[in-house]
């Protein structure tokens, strides 16, 4: 039993994280598609790919998918696709970074605006953090040339009033605590993470009741 409540946990947490890291893009948004009536270009501009997501292409029987290389998505050429697809509900997985080409392959279509530029970056890593300044090296007297001692005259030295600033009883004045540089904004993939772990939490906990 032990055994089997392990492995239902560990197959949500793998689903969970699946569907954290993973984001799925539907083409043209909510209110739109891929058909000539959807601005594409300002949809793929709203957008940020990252490498495991899905390219979703929904569109009826007059239009297709096909993928192809730079030269022909900008002459909008279709007689020699990478890959065509006719199913009306295409999911694409961006696998890897770099920039993808996909057209429309009825007569026309792709001259009326059905193109896109697909640039999947790859997962992000965390920020480096900045160098704190340095504060600057003190000065230190040559020992060659060590500097006269001085005793103050009596006439010229001023008698010490208690909280006066030239009392020895007065606190010195702290040196300004350099501050530290504000932390870096957690990435997309800390917030996956934690919160695959939190449904794996509330998963497991669940199970065990």
């Amino acid at each position: 039993m032990a055994v089997l409540r392990t492995l239902v946990c560990l197959t949500a947490i793998g689903m969970f994280m699946e569907l954290a890291m993973a984001a799925n893009h539907t083409v043209g948004g909510a209110s739109g598609g891929w058909d000539t009536s959807t601005d594409l270009q300002s949809w793929v501009a709203s957008q940020t790919f990252a490498v495991g997501d899905n390219l979703i292409f929904q569109y009826t029987p007059n239009h297709d998918v096909l993928e192809v290389t730079k030269a022909d998505h900008d002459s909008c050429q279709t007689s020699s696709p990478l890959q065509t697809y006719t199913d009306g509900n295409t999911v694409i997985p961006l696998t890897s970074p770099g920039k993808r080409y996909f057209i429309c392959g009825t007569l026309g279509h792709c001259s009326q605006g059905m193109q896109i530029e697909i640039d999947t970056l790859a997962t992000s890593t965390p920020p480096s953090a900045s160098p704190s300044p340095s504060s600057p090296p003190s000065a230190s007297p040559s020992p060659s040339s060590p500097a006269p001692e001085t005793s103050p005259s009596p006439a010229n030295t001023p008698e010490s009033a208690p909280g006066s600033p030239l009392s020895p009883d007065a606190p010195s004045a702290e040196s300004p605590t350099l501050a530290s540089p504000p932390p870096s904004s957690a990435n997309k993939s800390s917030f996956r993470t934690c919160l695959t772990l939190g449904f794996g939490l509330v998963l497991m906990v669940l199970l065990a009741l």
